[in-house]
């Protein structure tokens, strides 16, 4: 892996990123890095394009434009199978959390494991208990998704994301949906599983609490470009209009949100 001028490893790379739907420019010419063992977290308003940039990071769609690169190989030329064997390094958290309700909570964690290892079931069955314990949720193997809360369902997907031990962990809004002491608690774990196991964590969200209390490094996002990155101390203190009127929820400021960045992407999923 590269080094930035401070000999910070850069662990995610991002060199002039554009990318397009249906003809709307949704991200537009975007360089930056994420260094190994930071949480980053990238905020922005509705539609600004913060989540399509998350899925060019973590390889589910590809650029029209410019290269993204994990540990120093650039993902949009690789294979189907190279891309494959590198998303075995990081895990995702999805911001429904994505388990599938058939399947009860232990099932929904081991099915990367079983997936990409050939690990006896009771080997299998021991690293499932393990990362449950991390999350807090030691248990509940046997309870399905419908029969525990949103916030618990949160932190089983989280114990899914890092079941292969990733170096990366993407989360998309990780407490959207939750109640603030639920969400002050995600929060937590997000941090203490980055320290603990050592995980860069790039996080998606527009949630100011949260924000501040995660943050290595913010980006802030609008309108499908990187209007700055910095400290949670030099984006909190920014003189750009756009961030102050972002972090303090005004509805007076550059942002018009009726014909701006509300519901740009929202169509689109993006």
């Amino acid at each position: 892996m590269s080094h930035n001028e401070h000999g910070k490893e850069i662990i995610i790379s991002l060199k002039n990123v554009g990318k397009s739907f249906e003809g709307r420019r949704i991200i537009n010419d975007v360089s930056l890095d994420v260094y190994c063992g930071e949480t980053f977290v990238i905020m922005g308003c509705s539609g600004s394009g913060k989540s399509t940039l998350l899925r060019l990071m973590n390889g589910i769609i590809k650029p029209d434009k410019g290269v993204v690169s994990i540990k120093g190989k650039d993902i949009t030329r690789l294979s189907v199978e190279g891309l494959d064997e590198v998303r075995k390094s990081f895990g995702m958290l999805f911001q429904y959390s994505a388990l599938l309700d058939s399947l009860r909570v232990e099932e929904n964690v081991s099915l990367p494991l079983k997936e990409h290892t050939k690990l006896d079931e009771n080997i299998i069955r021991i690293i499932v208990k393990m990362k449950l314990s991390l999350v807090g949720m030691r248990g509940f193997e046997e309870y399905y998704p419908a029969q525990i809360s949103g916030g618990m369902r949160k932190r089983v997907g989280l114990a899914r994301a890092i079941a292969l031990d990733p170096d990366i962990v993407f989360y998309d809004e990780p407490t959207s949906g939750l109640d603030p002491v639920v969400g002050g608690v995600t929060d937590k774990l997000i941090r203490d599983l980055s320290t603990k196991l050592l995980i860069t964590s790039v996080v998606v969200t527009h949630n100011m609490q949260s924000v501040f209390k995660i943050a290595d490094r913010i980006a802030m996002i609008h309108k499908g470009e990187v209007i700055e990155v910095g400290t949670s101390d030099q984006i909190r203190n920014s003189q750009n209009p756009y961030i102050q009127q972002f972090i303090h929820g005004s509805p007076a400021g550059p942002i018009d949100f009726f014909t701006e960045d509300a519901g740009v992407t929202e169509g689109l999923g993006l």
